[in-house]
């Protein structure tokens, strides 16, 4: 067998292994989108089939009416776009700290901040909500904000980013009259686009997904946000599955066009922040 013909079977059976792995993970997808044009009986029919006998645009009208949608999506929007900017700001600042500045301590400090993303998220919600508490924040969006604000995990993505960066770059720069700030807003920010996409998409997917924060830190339904709301739609005794997955469907847009429009920077800024340790 030839050179040629043995790499063009390799491409083949890779080609074929990925798209029944893709098939396989998208499946579920696909059977959500289908329920959420399903009349109840169309659901429980069986055999299941993927589209029932008519597409019930309807249940998409019904979300409108059932839960406050608009109002539930305009808290999680307001909370997500500020735990993403907060952490942009923060991350980027402290990784640029950690990775060309010199202080006593510094390689202590970032050892800190490492324990920081090992020790695990629910160990940490008891004195969260205890601190919200006596700062009279509960029931706020603020009590889902400003304790998302700093990320361990982010300085540590934008540190590995920095690192990749040659260091003679900022030097040449301060040689030249530039001040840390300088070389930070001018130098290290632009060459690390792809990170601070990868950040966004990462606190974005993270902060809009979430659910025990909200369930724990609100009660009231104005500051409702979407989990919570989608959560409410499941019913004790039976639920309406096409209702559901119209909601689902709604709340997912916005992950899936954020995605779609930075992937490109997201498989970069992958690549990047694993270079150099």
């Amino acid at each position: 067998m030839g050179k040629k013909r043995k790499e063009f079977l390799v491409k083949l059976i890779s080609v074929l292994v990925l798209t029944a792995g893709a098939l396989v993970v998208l499946v579920p997808f696909i059977w959500m989108f289908s329920t959420s044009f399903k009349t109840l009986s169309d659901v429980f029919q069986y055999p299941p089939k993927f589209f029932g006998e008519i597409f019930y645009w309807q249940n998409y009208v019904n979300v409108f009416e059932t839960i406050d949608f608009i109002g539930m999506f305009k808290n999680t929007l307001i909370v997500t776009v500020a735990v993403a900017a907060g952490q942009l700001v923060t991350s980027t600042m402290a990784g640029f700290a950690f990775t060309y500045l010199n202080f006593r301590g510094r390689d202590t400090i970032f050892k800190i901040f490492l324990f920081a993303v090992m020790v695990p998220f629910y160990v940490m919600l008891i004195p969260t909500f205890s601190l919200m508490r006596d700062l009279k924040l509960t029931n706020t969006l603020w009590s889902l904000i400003l304790p998302c604000v700093v990320s361990p995990f982010g300085i540590f993505m934008m540190r590995q980013s920095y690192l990749s960066i040659p260091r003679s770059l900022g030097e040449a720069a301060a040689i030249d009259g530039c001040s840390p700030w300088k070389i930070f807003t001018r130098i290290y920010l632009p060459l690390s686009k792809p990170a601070m996409t990868t950040l966004v998409i990462f606190t974005f997917m993270s902060t809009w997904n979430d659910f025990i924060r909200p369930l724990i830190f609100l009660t009231s339904n104005k500051n409702m946000t979407l989990t919570l709301g989608l959560y409410n739609l499941v019913g004790s005794y039976a639920t309406d599955w096409g209702l559901l997955m119209a909601a689902v469907i709604m709340s997912l847009l916005p992950i899936l066009i954020l995605y779609l429009c930075l992937q490109d920077f997201f498989v970069e800024g992958i690549a990047v922040t694993g270079l150099k340790g």
